[in-house]
């Protein structure tokens, strides 16, 4: 398995601060982006918390390790599935915690997209929240994770169209974060790849501004680079607005 990988942040044109946060872990081949929420530090501080706390999980849980688990192993998912499913699991706890020390702090929440490859042309994926990751090919887009939105439930209603539902004031409302009181579902999928599919994971603020056609033809367009794909991403998610933080990693995957 090969892993060619470009991730960049940016703070958009109408934020002051960017509550984003990624992160590679090269040895574990994981990947993580979080949209902290919450205003002041509260955002920044959540993200950061989930990126470090869900990195941290998967690295004391390889293959030998002895390691109390904060959930109970569950078999329906894969291995891989566990480890990520407990390691949100443990950040949520950990952020909520944290957010009853300050009350600067109270209510930050962050959504969280993650994936995690192994050696056998699979790939996990975790969602909370309406970050999003995609399977990208030559000839198609394809959203593979789920938006754990407010505009998300009424367009399965039928009450928006996913139109209405791009420019929707509530759009960035989210049914579930990392952070409350409350726990939530981790959405868990296993995914085969094949070999030259790239993998995106974003923030809401590159798909709020760029509809899933204009993403893929970016990405094709700059297939060569990966790292002008990202720039190219982020610049035109700007120049249609940037009214949120932009957060891209883009992953070539390919079969050894």
């Amino acid at each position: 398995m090969s892993l060619k990988f470009e991730a960049r942040t940016d703070t958009g044109r109408k934020r002051e601060h960017n509550e984003d946060a990624f992160h590679v872990n090269v040895d574990e081949s994981l990947f993580i982006v979080a949209d902290g929420m919450g205003g002041q530090a509260a955002g920044e501080t959540a993200s950061s918390m989930a990126v470090k706390n869900i990195d941290e999980f998967i690295r004391n849980t390889k293959e030998g390790s002895e390691i109390t688990w904060p959930t109970e192993y569950q078999t329906g998912l894969s291995r891989n599935g566990n480890r990520l499913e407990a390691a949100i699991r443990l950040a949520h706890r950990k952020i909520y915690d944290f957010s009853l020390t300050n009350p600067d702090l109270n209510g930050m929440g962050t959504t969280v997209v993650s994936v995690l490859f192994d050696r056998n042309n699979l790939m996990t994926i975790a969602n909370v929240g309406d970050s999003r990751i995609y399977k990208i090919n030559d000839d198609e887009i394809i959203q593979l994770t789920t938006d754990h939105s407010w505009v998300n439930e009424q367009v399965k209603l039928g009450l928006l169209t996913p139109e209405q539902a791009q420019n929707h004031p509530y759009r960035n409302v989210v049914t579930r974060a990392l952070g409350g009181k409350d726990e939530f579902e981790v959405d868990i999928e296993d995914h085969e790849l094949e070999s030259n599919d790239i993998i995106l994971l974003c923030s809401d603020g590159l798909t709020t501004m760029l509809k899933n056609e204009r993403i893929h033809q970016i990405v094709n367009d700059n297939k060569k680079s990966l790292a002008d794909a990202v720039t190219e991403l982020i610049n035109h998610a700007n120049a249609a607005g940037g009214d949120d933080n932009i957060t891209v990693i883009l992953i070539h995957y390919k079969k050894s």
